[in-house]
C-alpha cells in the first residue's frame, strides 16, 4: 500500500518544496500538493506534511525530510504488525 503525503502550498516558504520534490521521485509514495490543509498555525510556524492523514513537523525542511521517511518506516512496520497478527488468529 503506497503512503499518501501531503502538503500545504502555503508552507512552501519553509522550503518544504524541495521536500516534496525529492518524494515524487519514490514510486512507493502518492504526494499531493494542496491549496491549504487547515493547518494555519503549524503552516504558518514550521515545515510540516501530512503523512497518511498524520501531521509530521520539523524545525528545517531537510528535518522534515527525515522524520517524513521514518513516519512511513513506522507507520509501515504497524500495519505489518497487524497483518501478521490477523494471520495468526
Amino acid at each position: 500500500m503506497k503512503s499518501i503525503v501531503e502538503f500545504c502550498s502555503a508552507n512552501m516558504h519553509h522550503g518544504t518544496d524541495q521536500v516534496m520534490k525529492k518524494l515524487e521521485q519514490d514510486p512507493e509514495l502518492d504526494v499531493i500538493e494542496y491549496g491549504c490543509l487547515g493547518n494555519c498555525g503549524e503552516c504558518y510556524l514550521f515545515p510540516y506534511a501530512l503523512v497518511n492523514g498524520e501531521i509530521v513537523a520539523a524545525e528545517t525542511a531537510d528535518e522534515l525530510y527525515e522524520k517524513i521517511m521514518a513516519s512511513i518506516n513506522e507507520q509501515q512496520a504497524e500495519r505489518d504488525a497487524l497483518d501478521k497478527l490477523l494471520d495468526d488468529m
